[in-house]
Formats: structure tokens, sequence, C-alpha cells
């Protein structure tokens, strides 16, 4: 339990009778809905972090909203715990199976029920791709802000479950500023509406983010804005990590809120500019990539504003973009940031915590002690403007020992981020990654409010189990570990 991840869940599950399941799922499904074999079985194993792995009892891939409450139903009346996955693309174990539960798959409810581009909302189902929002409203000119870097393929409920940002998030926002209601189907059958204009407690707030521990969306409302008229995105180039991390804090403390502000140390933009050909300059310490949007002066105006700011702060290059197309290689590169990294070792470990901007530099030279330490070589890229670092600390799993040390150097840094103000997630979420760190993040008080608004979603506890929430023995123990390794 040194590093970030424990291979049982805390409390044993109680057994289940798989062939009752089988007989009650196969009664409310199509056979082609419901997935019992080991090798049907196994493409679902994992979320997009493969540390932990796990075969549910069964898979279900409903097609509709009366097909997953009846799956719902029969689970509840045969106490089987769920957990839901979208595309699978998460990174902090959150949609990793139980083996004595259910995996519900969302991606077969991807209809866009309809777009009222005068009121700029989209109502869509779950399993719609994020970017597919986006060319769905493209012809009335309007656009869904958030974009991770996997929005080819991410799903909308996955984001909601996560409350992914993106890119953009520093001035548009993460899922939670981008949704407007969230139909919520929960465990006892109910279908729930939770919208921004209700009434006392910000439920919708609440099950934003909640990891599939609360219910399941059904249905989602998302804001839509109108596509910017303008948009010009510059390619900074810096001598220094230092300078680099001081040209965040300048331009933020001077009013100047870019679209976007990603952050790449040299590992990383080496390894996406080999991969992507962006024209990163391969000699550089590290390079910010700086979007501005909106109408023609107010672009243009900050862009004097930004520039003199970051020629203040030690940048050695400027370029701008010279068209869209020059714009999206920009962009190319940092998207592929994740995988051009991967080719560079045998296997990554993409960490996610936030701190304060003015933390940076500190943060970073932290990560670089630390990964001298374990002999781990790390590439940060991260979304600079609000902080949300991703460190990937690179290995061979191959080699014994290797993940426990990538998991004990992931602990540490997210226990600096804490340290300095910070949480342990920005987008990814806890899973069960990072669940021993909730333990030093919030005291035993604040925990138990967790879990008490997690009995009052889900009584008996079926919603995605052992996630996020650590038990009270599990506090006990890492702090322990905690005390021990610092005496």
């Amino acid at each position: 339990m040194t590093g970030n991840f424990d291979q049982k869940l805390d409390d044993a599950l109680p057994a289940v009778d798989r062939t009752a399941l089988i007989r009650a799922l196969a009664a409310v499904l199509p056979a082609e809905s419901l997935l019992i074999e080991p090798e049907q079985l196994r493409p679902f194993e994992c979320d997009g972090l493969p540390t932990v792995r796990a075969l549910p009892l069964v898979t279900v891939l409903p097609d509709s909203v009366a097909q997953v409450q009846a799956v719902v139903s029969c689970c509840r009346e045969l106490g089987v715990p769920i957990v839901t996955r979208g595309a699978g693309t998460g990174l902090s174990c959150g949609a990793t199976p139980v083996e004595a539960g259910v995996l519900l798959v969302t991606s077969r409810l991807d209809a866009v029920l309809s777009i009222d581009a005068e009121a700029r909302l989209a109502r869509v189902q779950p399993g719609v791709r994020n970017l597919a929002i986006s060319d769905a409203v493209a012809e009335h000119g309007l656009f869904y802000a958030p974009d991770p870097s996997s929005q080819l393929a991410c799903s909308i409920g996955g984001n909601v479950a996560e409350n992914a940002g993106g890119v953009h998030c520093l001035k548009y926002g993460l899922t939670i500023n981008n949704v407007h209601s969230v139909t919520v189907l929960t465990m006892d059958g109910e279908l729930v509406e939770l919208t921004v204009d209700d009434l006392g407690p910000d439920l919708l707030a609440a099950f934003i983010g909640s990891e599939g521990l609360f219910g399941i969306a059904v249905e989602i409302t998302v804001k839509l804005l109108p596509t910017p008229p303008a948009v010009e995105t510059l390619l900074v180039a810096f001598d220094s990590v230092a300078d680099c991390s001081r040209a965040v804090s300048t331009t933020i403390a001077a009013g100047v809120i870019p679209a976007g502000m990603e952050m790449m140390d040299q590992t990383a933009l080496q390894a996406a500019e080999d991969f992507a050909r962006a024209g990163y300059p391969r000699d550089a310490a590290a390079i910010l990539l700086v979007e501005l949007d909106g109408h023609a002066s107010s672009v243009a105006a900050e862009r004097e504003v930004l520039e003199q700011l970051m020629r203040g702060a030690g940048a050695t290059s400027i370029r701008c973009a010279r068209d869209d197309a020059e714009r999206e290689l920009f962009w190319k590169g940092r998207k592929s940031a994740f995988p051009a990294v991967a080719r560079l070792k045998p296997d990554y470990y993409c960490m996610d915590g936030t701190i304060p901007r003015a933390a940076i530099g500190e943060v970073l030279d932290y990560i670089c002690e630390r990964s001298e330490y374990y002999d781990l070589p790390v590439a940060n890229v991260f979304h600079a403007g609000d902080g949300n670092l991703h460190p990937l600390i690179l290995f061979d799993a191959n080699l014994p020992g290797a993940l426990e040390k990538a998991e004990r150097l992931g602990a540490d840094i997210l226990e600096k981020c804490i340290t300095l103000g910070g949480t342990i997630t920005g987008e990814h979420g806890v899973g069960r990654e990072k669940i021993n760190q909730m333990a030093v993040q919030f005291s035993d008080a604040e925990l138990e409010q967790f879990r008490r608004l997690k009995r009052a979603f889900d009584p008996e506890g079926l919603l995605n189990p052992g996630k996020t929430i650590p038990t009270l023995k599990r506090c006990q123990e890492y702090r322990s570990i905690l005390s021990e390794r610092v005496a």
C-alpha cells in the first residue's frame, strides 16, 4: 500500500448467483446486449489506466433508457453492484469493473436528441462523443467548449462522471460549467432531472464529477457557445522551465485570460515533435501554446499585451500560427503528446494534480528531484493556465519493481500538490488510483460527509463500489504508513 494502487477492494462484496443474474438480464435484454463469455468480457477489464484489471460477471450494452432501467431493477433485486462505463478513456481506474458485479456500458446510447440553437443548448445521450457535439452544432455557428485530449473518443457521459476539462478550460471552464441539466437514474429506479435552476442544495454540481457513485446519467443537456470570430495561437519558447512558469503567472496576474495556455517541457515537446512534426523548437527548455479568441479587435489587443508579457518573462521566440492549418498543427502536437511520449519507454503513467499557478516552478523542481531519486524519467505536459499538472512517468513494467516505483513517484507528486495548496485531481477523477491520497487531502470529518452523501443516493452501496471515497480503515492504514516513512 505504499503506492497508489491496491489490487483488492477495501470490503469484500457479497457472493452473487451468476446464473440467476444472467437469467434475469436475459429476460430484459436482447441477446446481443448481454456479454457473458470471457473473451467477450476481456476488452472491458480496465479503463485507459490498465494498472488494475478485473472481469465483471457480465457486461451489458443497453440501447435505450428503458433497458438501463431494467438492468438496474435486476441488480437492485439481486443485490448486484453496477459499474457504469462510457468509452473507457478514463485515467483513474474509475471504470474498472468489480468481479462480483455488472459492467453497464452506455456506448449505444449515442443519439443527439435535440438542438436548440436559440437557447444554445443540446440534449444528448451519454454515449455521444465529445467532439460529435461540436460537429452536430457547427452549422449553427456554435460549439461545445470542454475539449479533453481524448475528445475524438471520449463520451459526454464519461465527461460528466469525471468533470472533464481540456486545453480550453482556462477560459471556458470544466464540464460542470458547461452543463445545463442531467437526467439521472437512481439505484431505486427513479429518473430525476438535476438542473442549474434547481432550488436548494446544488445536486447537479454534486453529481458532476461523482464518478458513477450516485446514479447513472441517461440524458445530458449541454450549454453551447458561439464560435469565436477570430482565433490566434502563439507558440512561445523559453530557455528555462523557471522562465516559462513565471510567464504563466505573469499573464494571468495582468488580467489576460487566454482560451488555452498549455506548457510542455523539453522531453514532452521533443517527443511530440518527433511524432506530429508540429514545428516545435526542439532546443527549447519549455514551450507555451497560448490561444486567444474573441472579436478581432480584442484578440489583436490581447496579443500585443501577451507578447510584451512573454518577452518580459524571458521568452526566446514567439511564433503566431499563420493560418488555421498551422494552428491545428500546433494543437495536434499538444494533443498527441501522450501517445508521443509512449514511444520513449514501453510504459508510462499519467498523473493528474492541480496546484496554484505561482507554485508551478516549485512543483516542477520537485518532480525533477523525485525523478532522479527513483531513476524514472518524467515528461511534463499540462494545462498551465489553471495549474493542472499531467506529469508522464516513463518506465518499463517488464522490469521487476518498476511499476511500484512509478506508483510511489506518482503518490509523492500528488502529496506535494496537497502541501502546496492544490488538489489530487484536476479532471481525471479519483477512482481507485488516488483513493489513498484522499486520506491525505481530507480529514476524517470531511470524508464522512462524502460517505453520507453517497449513502443518501445509494444506501446499499451498489454503484461503483470501492472507488473515490476511502474507508476509515484505509485512511488509518495509509496515514500510518506515511507517519512511519517520515519517522
